[in-house]
Formats: structure tokens, sequence, C-alpha cells
């Protein structure tokens, strides 16, 4: 997180930089206003290849280990309960879109704690994602 910021912080040092030269040069008469339009144009493209690289490109893997799902137990609609608590949701709207009642929906949730051996739902998550069973 401390480097993530460290890295917007700089970046927008940068271009406060770009920016300042830019209008030195321009109200000097050194430089035209397309010119100094390009650049920051150029910059803004040089930082948007760099976080694309950054961010889109981290190796994920996408498989996901059936054999372990068997082998903890889970079923199948457990699983499907695992996958919408990966993505936030509560149990009340677990329950919805799988068209059950939430008191179902919490007993699959205290099914996965345990055979996750996890005390809370983020920690359920993080431990199926070390052991391949949801997608990082």
């Amino acid at each position: 997180m401390k480097k993530t910021i460290f890295i917007f912080s700089a970046l927008i040092i940068s271009l406060l930089v770009l920016f300042k030269l830019s209008n030195y040069f321009y109200l000097s008469g050194d430089i035209s206003a397309e010119i100094v339009i390009a650049l920051i144009a150029i910059a803004f493209f040089g930082i948007g290849i760099f976080i694309n690289k950054k961010s889109l490109h981290k190796e994920r893997p996408s498989f996901v280990d059936q054999k372990k799902i068997k082998k903890l137990g889970i079923s199948n609609r457990e699983y499907e309960v695992l996958v919408h608590i990966s993505k936030g949701l509560s149990n009340k709207e677990i329950a919805s879109t799988l068209f059950v009642s939430e008191s179902t929906i919490k007993t699959h949730v205290s099914n996965l704690l345990i055979k996750l051996d996890a005390k809370r739902r983020t920690q359920a998550v993080q431990k199926a994602k070390n052991l391949h069973i949801l997608p990082v």
C-alpha cells in the first residue's frame, strides 16, 4: 500500500513539474501551445502504459482445484455460497441470488467455516484462494 501511494505521489509531482515547465516555456515564447499539449499527451500515454503493465499483467492462476474441493467435502451449493462470499455479498444478498432462505445461507457459511478451518468469512475466502479452490 505504501509503495502504491509513493508511486502515485511521484507521478503527481512529476506531472506538476511538467505543467509548470510547459507553462514557463509557453509564456517565455520558446515553445508553442501545440508542442506543450503534445508533451503532456505523451507523458499521460507513458504513465498509462506503465500502470497497465504493472496492474494487468500479474500472474493469476485461474484454475480451480476440484480435487481439493472434494477432499474438503464442500458441496456444490456450499461452493456457490463461497464464490458469492468472495464477491463480498451479504447472507441476505446471497439468499436472494440463490433463491433460498437466509438461514440456509447461514448454515452453508457455518459449514464452510468449519471445513476451511476459518473463524471469519474473509479468512475462509483467503484460505480458499491459497488452496486454489477460488481463482485469485
